[in-house]
C-alpha cells in the first residue's frame, strides 16, 4: 500500500507540472484567439468589442497567477469554458464526441498490434534457428519503419482509391443515425478497417521485437535450463516460464505505448477524415481554439500517467520483489 500511496502521489505532482505547463504555453504566444479574430476581420469589427467578445469566450482578466488558479479550478471541476472553433458548444461536449472514436481505435488497433506482437515475439525467439524466426522480424520491421503517415497514405491510396475496398472518411455511414444495432456497428467496423490496419503495421515490429529481445534474455537463465531438466512440454516452458518472466521488462513499454498512442493517431485521423481527437486538434490549431487545444492535450498527458501507473500497478502484481519490498 506505502508503494502504491508513493507512485499516486508522484504523478499527482507530474500531473500539476503538466497542467502547469498546458497552461503557460499558450499564452507565451503573442495574442489570443480573440485578438487573431479581430485581425481576421479586416477592421470590419470595432475595437471597442474586443473586451466584450473576450469575457463571452470565456477569458479571465487579472494577474497570471489568478488566471493560472481559474485554469486549475477548472481543470478540477471539468469546466473548461466553450470552444472557440465550435462557440457556443462547450468544450467538454466536444470531446465527448470525438474522444469516444479516438478511444476506439487505440483500444483495438494498439491493443491488436500489442497482443500480435508479443505473441510474435515469443515465437521468434523460442523458435530460434526456423525458417519463421529468421524472415518474420525483418518484414515486419520493413514495414513499420515506414513513417505511419506513409503507410496512411499508401493504404489510403491502394485500397480506398485504386481498389474501393473501404471507404475513405467519416467512422460510420453519414446517412445512418448512431444506434447499438447491428447495421451502424457494421458500419463502424467497415469504415475503422484503413485506420486499424496502419495502427497495427506502424506498431507491430516495436512490440515483436522488444519482446524477442526480452525472451532472448530469459531463455539464458537458469531457470529455463531447470524447466527443460524436468522434462516440461515446450509449451509450458515457453509460455509458463520464458514468457512470464520475460514480460516484465516489456511492461513499461507496454503502458508508454498506449499513454503516447493517443497522440499518435492525429496523423492517421487526419488522412483518413476520421472524428477523432487528432482531427479536431489540427482544427482546433488552426483556429487557435486555445481551449479546446489545451483540453486535448491535457487528455494526451492524464493517458500516458495511467499508462504508467498501470505499469507500476502491473510490475506489483508481476514481481514479487516489490510486494516484500
Amino acid at each position: 500500500m506505502r508503494y502504491i500511496t508513493s507512485r499516486l502521489l508522484f504523478y499527482f505532482v507530474a500531473f500539476l507540472i503538466a497542467i502547469s505547463f498546458n497552461f503557460l504555453l499558450p499564452r507565451m504566444m503573442p495574442g489570443d484567439p480573440v485578438d487573431a479574430l479581430f485581425a481576421g476581420a479586416a477592421g470590419r469589427l470595432d475595437p471597442s468589442q474586443i473586451d466584450a467578445v473576450r469575457a463571452m469566450y470565456g477569458f479571465s482578466e487579472g494577474t497570471l497567477f489568478e488566471q493560472y488558479l481559474q485554469y486549475v479550478k477548472s481543470v478540477f471541476t471539468l469546466d473548461l469554458g466553450p470552444s472557440i472553433l465550435m462557440y457556443p458548444t462547450e468544450v467538454t461536449t466536444v470531446l465527448g464526441f470525438t474522444f469516444p472514436w479516438t478511444l476506439f481505435l487505440v483500444g483495438v488497433g494498439v491493443l491488436s498490434a500489442i497482443g500480435l506482437g508479443l505473441v510474435f515475439g515469443t515465437i521468434v525467439a523460442y523458435r530460434r534457428g526456423t525458417w519463421f524466426a529468421s524472415l518474420f522480424p525483418p518484414v515486419v520491421a520493413f514495414v513499420s519503419s515506414m513513417p505511419a503517415v506513409v503507410t496512411a497514405l499508401l493504404v489510403f491510396y491502394f485500397f480506398g482509391l485504386k481498389l474501393e475496398w473501404f471507404p475513405l472518411s467519416y467512422s460510420a455511414d453519414p446517412s445512418m443515425d448512431p444506434a447499438w444495432n447491428w447495421p451502424y456497428i457494421k458500419s463502424v467496423a467497415y469504415h475503422a478497417v484503413l485506420p486499424l490496419t496502419v495502427i497495427i503495421m506502424a506498431g507491430l515490429a516495436q512490440w515483436v521485437m522488444t519482446m524477442r529481445n526480452a525472451m532472448v534474455n530469459v531463455l539464458g537463465e537458469d531457470i529455463i535450463t531447470m524447466a527443460e531438466a524436468k522434462g516440461l512440454s515446450s509449451s509450458r516452458i515457453m509460455l509458463r516460464y520464458a514468457s512470464r518472466n520475460a514480460v516484465l521488462p516489456v511492461v513499461t513499454s507496454v503502458a508508454m505505448g498506449l499513454g503516447f498512442a493517443v497522440a499518435g493517431q492525429i496523423f492517421i485521423e487526419i488522412v483518413f477524415n476520421y472524428p477523432g481527437l487528432g482531427n479536431t486538434l489540427l482544427k482546433a490549431i488552426n483556429a487557435r481554439d486555445y481551449p479546446l487545444v489545451q483540453a486535448i492535450l491535457l487528455i494526451i498527458v492524464v493517458f500516458v500517467l495511467i499508462g504508467n501507473f498501470i505499469a507500476d500497478l502491473t510490475y506489483l502484481w508481476l514481481d514479487p520483489r516489490l510486494r516484500k519490498g
